[in-house]
């Protein structure tokens, strides 16, 4: 039986309300934006920063010009923290509260290149691990933004474009994969299809087998 599930979503898929229920069912830990304080605590920056700079920088050319170069997680494993940029010590902090929630118990983390940063580990086995991507529809997308995150309909489906380019971004610069390519993940999930309690009840089979 798997150990650990990570989820990648598109914005307005649901896969967040999705990794909750398949916790809750399973009697795992859930971490979301349960991160954000974690990695404050470890950084010493605060959660308000960490979370502003999660939602920001969606220009993959001015993340670069702030890091100075391309980047890859290895480099910030090795780099000393006070010669990081902030973006590098946010990343540093969650990947080390990551790994650190990853070795405790079983879990669903969500986001923030998690699937990439514990196979990257020699202290854990891919084999233990379910990584997801979680999609949906374009008008069930917009829907979710709409009645669940209270985007105003004129701009749902713009903000759905920009989240998903920012997450796009950050996992490619932060990782050597590629986010939503297929091959590096060992269930896609189109939430449309069953709606979110089914895919949550599918998710749980699937760890179960």
């Amino acid at each position: 039986m798997k150990k650990i599930i990570t989820i990648s979503r598109e914005h307005g898929s649901g896969g967040s309300a999705i990794g909750k229920m398949v916790a809750e069912q399973l009697g795992w830990k859930y971490y979301d934006k349960q991160l954000i304080d974690l990695a404050a605590d470890e950084s010493g920056l605060s959660p308000k920063f960490i979370e502003k700079s999660e939602q920001s920088l969606s220009s993959g050319w001015f993340y670069n010009m702030m890091l100075g170069s391309n980047y890859s997680s290895n480099y910030a494993a090795a780099a000393t923290p006070n010669t990081l940029p902030l973006v590098d010590q946010i990343f540093n902090a969650q990947r080390t509260i990551i790994l650190k929630v990853a070795k405790e118990s079983p879990c669903v983390i969500v986001g923030r290149c998690a699937d990439y940063i514990l196979h990257s580990s020699e202290d854990f086995n891919d084999n233990d691990m379910l990584n997801l991507f979680i999609y949906a529809n374009p008008d069930d997308r917009i829907k979710r933004a709409i009645e669940a995150y209270g985007i105003p309909e004129k701009d749902a489906k713009k903000t759905i474009t920009q989240v998903n380019k920012r997450r796009a971004n950050h996992y490619n610069t932060f990782t050597e994969w590629t986010w939503g390519a297929y091959e590096h993940y060992d269930i896609l999930l189109n939430s449309s299809y069953a709606g979110l309690e089914g895919t949550a009840k599918l998710i749980v089979e699937a760890v179960k087998a």
